[in-house]
């Protein structure tokens, strides 16, 4: 997040007229572009043992164990409304112009858990949150605020932003508080949360009407989240055309200009106050079927994802774009901000949804287990904000009550949702993208798939079919880019005569039936991905699995951190470097017996070896990600004391 540049009228009239012209939301509307394909519901899909397995439930306690009372407590000052809570800190402090961001997330977290567990005591946290934001919205009136507001801070923030003022991010913040009453209606079948979001699009109505196009562009100057995409969606639910032509005003004109005439201007632009923009972009494609939206969408990410990412999937340097010859330049602690990848995998599950391919889906993968998996704290759940790529540092972690960052907010949800994309179908084929352990219910064809498989551990994995009577369709499985040779199948013992080459989707059909077995080589090795644009700095990886360097803990006094950049200019030791011809790496990395995933350079690190690992493993020391690799000979030339 970054700062960038009350009214009260006749309240008591306003809403007595507001009460009258209220419209009253209709029949739910499906997409004018469906896609070619089609995630399931989280309700569809549960996870099995395995990491991701491991991070949602460590999620799901971190979110049992906070009190939606200190998330509300700041929306009830706001009203007047009587409460005892303390608020929580950090970014939710009384004082914070933030504050109230985070209770949106909690409601998604909440809402998106209950939908990939079951636990109905995070259903009952939602319902209790959205009865409590209801009481809010209708005592704020009462406070000299505008019908149907509600938020923690003063409306006034608004006025700020309209008018180009000073102010941190109000339009984000609501639309956090939007998305979080939308996923309760939609996960929890909480209908009142449609209700007060309904009215609290009403007062979106009442602020836009009352500014001109050029007004209105001023104000989208302020970072104001994703508030075209939750419009859209309230569109597809409502079928109030009101509610896409509200969508429409939050189009930022400068951003979907550039986009559209395909030109890259996006450096020093704040990363994450971009990708929602495109996120609307791509939702309003699929609820109007006007082809420039597809394309502002289809253009900028091949900009950020191929173009302006690193390897572990993440963008941004100091949350802004940088220029992409100059990756060198901006290897520090203030990389990757998580966010960014958590809004890039939403944007890429919709162009996958288009046009399903191996290569938007290989980036997924990329970014899903190296930044987001990556990016939390396997002892207490916590978040990391930036993901710091700069050789010798370490991550640094939210504290459990008095941070709440953006990426603490998005944390929350982020692994409250790993089923959302491990398959996807048509109405003839299962899509299988995604090699997590897991167990797809497919009601509407009688047919449930377990997937069994212990990757990037094993290079294998199984599916096994459950029918009460065949079904014919078509499984498609992804044979990523990185495979080292094409994938092999093996249907109930019986070797598969199909194509397993990298960069396609294998498709087996026949009649599944109870019993069957699918078996799936994924052959893995060792590869090397350069910085973009720097010839000796790079990366290793194994199959998709980013790995790093285990460094120590040495100067380290902790980890946890009440502000992302606490630990951000603590000193770092001199990483290792790698001696050796760059495209020679790999045949100097073995190995290491007993130990999944666990490697070491033999004789190339100076001044020792390096054991490696998973970067979605390495926590609580510091690392290194990317390597200087050198000649022999300039080595001799560049080593301590030869200089």
């Amino acid at each position: 997040m970054h700062m960038k540049f009350r009214r009260l009228g006749c309240v008591l009239c306003f809403a007595i007229a507001f009460m009258n012209l209220h419209i009253s939301f209709g029949q739910a509307v499906s997409p004018v572009i469906p896609g070619q394909v089609q995630p399931f519901s989280l309700t569809s899909v549960r996870l099995l043992d395995g990491p991701f397995r491991d991070a949602m439930l460590l999620d799901e306690r971190y979110l049992l164990n906070l009190d939606p009372n200190r998330f509300l407590r700041t929306f009830q000052i706001n009203a007047g409304l009587p409460g005892t809570a303390k608020p929580y800190g950090g970014w939710e402090k009384p004082d914070c112009e933030l504050r109230g961001h985070c209770l949106g997330h909690y409601l998604s977290a909440c809402s998106l858990m209950y939908a990939s567990t079951g636990n109905v005591e995070l259903k009952q946290k939602v319902d209790y949150i959205v009865g409590e934001l209801a009481k809010c919205q209708e005592a704020l009136p009462s406070k000299g605020y505008n019908a149907g507001y509600l938020s923690a801070f003063p409306e006034s923030f608004i006025e700020r932003a309209e008018q180009g003022k000073k102010v941190w991010a109000p339009w984000y913040t609501l639309h956090k508080i939007m998305a979080g009453l939308l996923d309760a209606y939609e996960y929890c079948g909480n209908k009142q949360a449609l209700d007060v979001l309904v009215k609290n699009a009403d007062w979106v109505k009442f602020r836009i009407d009352k500014l001109s196009a050029e007004q209105i562009q001023i104000m989208l100057r302020t970072e104001f989240g994703g508030m075209n995409d939750v419009l859209t969606n309230l569109y597809a639910f409502t079928g109030n055309p009101e509610h896409l032509r509200l969508a429409k005003a939050f189009e930022h004109r400068e951003i979907f200009n550039m986009m559209a005439r395909k030109h890259d201007g996006l450096d020093n632009y704040h990363g994450n106050t971009q990708i929602p923009k495109i996120i609307g972009a791509a939702r309003e494609y699929e609820m109007t079927g006007n082809r420039p939206y597809r394309d502002i969408a289809e253009f900028f990410w091949q900009r950020v994802a191929m173009n302006r990412s690193f390897v572990i999937g993440g963008n941004t340097d100091k949350e802004n774009f940088f220029p992409v010859n100059k990756f060198a330049e901006h290897l520090g602690t203030d990389t990757a901000e998580t966010c960014n990848t958590y809004n890039m995998l939403k944007l890429t599950r919709y162009l996958f949804a288009w046009e399903p391919n191996v290569r938007t889906m290989d980036f997924y993968e990329r970014g899903l287990y190296n930044h987001i998996l990556a990016s939390q704290d396997p002892q207490k759940g916590m978040f990391a904000y930036y993901v710091s790529l700069k050789p010798g540092h370490f991550k640094t972690y939210s504290t459990p009550e008095d941070s709440f960052w953006c990426c603490v907010g998005t944390g929350m949800e982020n692994h409250s949702k790993y089923g959302d994309t491990i398959y996807f179908h048509d109405d003839d084929s299962l899509w299988v993208n995604l090699f997590i352990a897991s167990e797809l219910d497919w009601k509407d064809k009688g047919l449930t798939v377990t997937q069994e498989t212990k990757f990037p551990e094993s290079e294998t994995t199984t599916l096994l079919f459950k029918a009460a009577k065949p079904v014919e369709l078509t499984v498609r499985i992804r044979c990523p880019q990185w495979l080292a040779w094409p994938a092999q199948f093996t249907l109930n013992g019986k070797k598969l005569d199909v194509s397993g080459v990298a960069g396609e989707y294998a498709a087996i059909r026949r009649q599944w039936q109870e019993g069957d077995k699918l078996e799936v080589k994924l052959p893995m090795s060792l590869h090397m991905e350069n910085l973009p644009n720097a010839e000796n700095i790079a990366a290793v990886l194994y199959g998709p699995i980013v790995l790093a360097g285990q460094l120590g803990a040495e100067g380290m006094s902790g980890s946890y951190a009440p502000n992302q950049g606490d630990f951000n200019r603590v000193a770092c030791p001199e990483a290792p470097v790698l001696v050796t011809d760059i495209n020679n790496v790999t045949a100097h990395i073995e190995p290491v017996a007993g130990k999944p995933l666990a490697f070491q350079t033999k004789g190339i690190g100076k001044p020792e070896d390096i054991n490696l690992i998973p970067f979605y493993r390495t926590h609580h020391q510091r690392y290194s990600v990317y390597w200087r690799v050198f000649t022999e000979e300039k080595w001799n030339k560049e080593k301590p004391g030869n200089k």
